[in-house]
């Protein structure tokens, strides 16, 4: 009986360090890639450029006014704003990498 019990104490501890190693092998995995990939770099300086990039692209919906423009990571930039042909506001959400990655608009409901 007692050899039965050290034999089961042994293989739940295997099956406990197993899955633990496993663990470990997935992180060192994960890091291997992220480090082959490398890191990104800071667009920061790209602001005026997301701005401008934007702003070109949100024109042709009417005239442009520019809300915020914000370094989400660290080369990913947003920049908000609204657009008014005098028929109808909306807004939008323009995405900014090295260009434009996204553009996003949205009605605006009339306030009753």
């Amino acid at each position: 009986m007692a050899r039965r019990m050290i034999l089961l104490l042994t293989v739940a501890g295997g099956l406990t360090l197993g899955g633990c190693v496993a663990g470990m092998v997935v992180g060192a995995a994960g890091t291997a890639v992220q480090a082959a990939r490398g890191q990104p770099e800071s667009n920061a300086q790209l602001q005026p450029n997301a701005k401008a990039a934007c702003s070109a692209y949100a024109a042709r919906y009417g005239p442009v006014h520019v809300i915020d423009v914000e370094q989400r990571s660290v080369d990913k930039i947003i920049v908000w704003g609204t657009v008014d042909d005098d028929k109808q506001r909306r807004s939008f959400e323009c995405g900014f990498k090295n260009a434009i990655t996204y553009f996003k608009l949205r009605d605006i409901r009339a306030n009753r």
